[in-house]
């Protein structure tokens, strides 16, 4: 009997011989499409440096069933599936050893091309280009010809159409050009309108300082002398005040489409000093979470009663209207008493800050405020003014002017975090940027020291800017009362 059969077939699905791949381990494949040889020498086209690899060891090659591969009378055969064989035709994919401890070799027959249909035969006789020589009969010359005439005003069709194709595409162009250019035109033209309104916003603010100032002296030196001053500097005012709204009614910042929510964060903004163009990203975001904490206890409606109930919704908006001020720092005194004229805050290094006010003993005596008996007790005092509400919501008034002329620049947020902490750590933070509106407000102390701004005096600003945007309409944050400073 032979050591080993003849003729053996792998299986596999495939029978066509298409191209074939081999791989020699963990080596890229390589294909063939022909006849090629495997051996030790280096004529072979797999040549494979082995002692168990013979110099000629096997041949491959194509057939109708798939590919063969013979042993070339090797010293160490061929082995296929643990066997010795003297061939094997591949019909899809198989692994054969050279030598029974040699390389492996793994074969795969990739699919063969698709043979031209009926279809594509008749195709090429008629309508390919003809062959420099080629012999053909009448008919199929009459069809060429036909084809060529057909072909040759296809193209010139094709064209014009091209041409005309063309033409729509640099006319849309043109048109998105100068659709682009126009609306560069207009960026510009919003820029441009922007940075005017910031200017006269700015210069509104200047004068606000120059009013609050005119008005301090007012107070003091030449009363008469002194209110015709700012009636010429409101004057002055209200004509920049509406050439500020009708740049801001250009520019949509009061969209009607925007949440009025967005508006009264803008408009209280704007009330405290603060340019709405001008508003950090992040401010309405961090206003409305401040909001929440509001609705989240009875606190709001508790002071708002509160202070109806004493008539603070109307003397302390008439004081702060006849200082200039914005009547919303009403709620600076809720923030620092609930509106309790008797509080007395917790020892500091400066004594116990007391009333509604929370004046500290220094501040008090600076305007014009008589400490009683009980200035080193926490607790009430009848012979104390900063107990007063009357006479300590005039103190506060004159007080919060001054920071409003001087420090604040004509910032309410600023006047606030100075009042609360303003001679630790916050003035020296405010008086180290330029004394003028543009420079010296809320959002450039935001920007440039948001990490040195105490939580205490952080916290502060934005319980009171929040609680006045809900005081603007109170209903729309879930409280069952109108706005309880249009009522006094």
């Amino acid at each position: 009997m032979d050591p080993y059969p003849m003729d053996v077939r792998a299986t596999g699905t495939s029978v066509s011989a298409g191209p074939i791949e081999v791989r020699i381990g963990e080596e890229q494949p390589r294909v063939f499409a022909a006849a090629f040889h495997i051996g030790r020498a280096a004529e072979c086209e797999v040549a494979i440096p082995n002692s168990y690899v013979s110099r000629m060891h096997a041949r491959v090659a194509p057939e109708a069933g798939g590919w063969r591969v013979t042993d070339l009378n090797s010293s160490n055969g061929i082995f296929w599936r643990g066997n010795r064989v003297a061939e094997v035709l591949i019909a899809a994919s198989e692994v054969v050893r050279l030598g029974i401890e040699g390389p492996e070799l793994a074969f795969r027959v990739q699919e063969p091309p698709k043979p031209a249909s009926d279809m594509e035969a008749y195709v090429k006789r008629y309508f390919q280009e003809p062959a420099e020589g080629e012999a053909v009969g009448e008919h199929t010359r009459y069809i060429r010809m036909a084809y060529a005439q057909v072909q040759s005003q296809q193209k010139q069709a094709h064209t014009k159409q091209k041409r005309i194709l063309f033409g729509a595409i640099g006319g849309l162009a043109l048109i998105g050009l100068m659709v682009g250019l126009y609306a560069l035109r207009l960026q510009r033209e919003a820029q441009h309108q922007r940075e005017l309104a910031r200017n006269i916003f700015y210069a509104m603010k200047s004068l606000d300082v120059e009013i609050a100032t005119a008005e301090q002296a007012a107070m003091t030196a030449d009363p008469a002398k002194g209110q015709a001053t700012v009636a010429r500097y409101e004057g002055r005012r209200r004509e920049m005040q509406q050439n500020y709204d009708q740049f801001l009614a250009t520019l949509h910042i009061y969209d009607a489409k925007s949440t009025e929510q967005h508006r009264l964060i803008l408009r209280v903004a704007r009330i405290f000093g603060e340019c709405e163009l001008d508003m950090p990203p992040d401010f309405e975001n961090e206003v409305m979470r401040y909001i929440k904490m509001w609705q989240s206890t009875g606190r709001f409606a508790r002071d708002v009663q509160a202070a109806r109930d004493k008539g603070y919704t109307r003397t302390i908006p008439d004081a702060l209207l006849s200082r200039g001020l914005p009547v919303q720092f009403f709620y600076l005194a809720m923030q620092e008493s609930d509106f309790d004229p008797y509080r007395s805050g917790p020892l500091t290094r400066k004594g116990y800050a007391k009333g509604m006010w929370q004046f500290i003993p220094e501040t008090a005596v600076k305007y014009g405020l008589h400490l009683g008996p009980l200035v080193d007790l926490g607790r009430a005092d009848p012979g104390d003014e900063r107990d007063h509400a009357e006479k300590a919501t005039d103190a506060a008034t004159r007080y919060i002017q001054t920071l409003y002329s001087t420090d604040a620049q004509a910032s309410g947020l600023l006047v606030m975090a100075c009042y609360n902490w303003g001679e630790g750590q916050v003035l020296p933070l405010v008086r180290g940027m330029p004394a003028n509106p543009r420079e010296r407000n809320f959002w450039k102390l935001l920007a440039n020291h948001r990490d040195q701004i105490p939580k205490e005096t952080y916290d502060y600003v934005f319980y009171i800017t929040s609680a006045a945007v809900i005081g603007e309409n109170p209903r729309l944050f879930g409280f069952d009362f109108d706005n309880p400073l249009e009522a006094r």
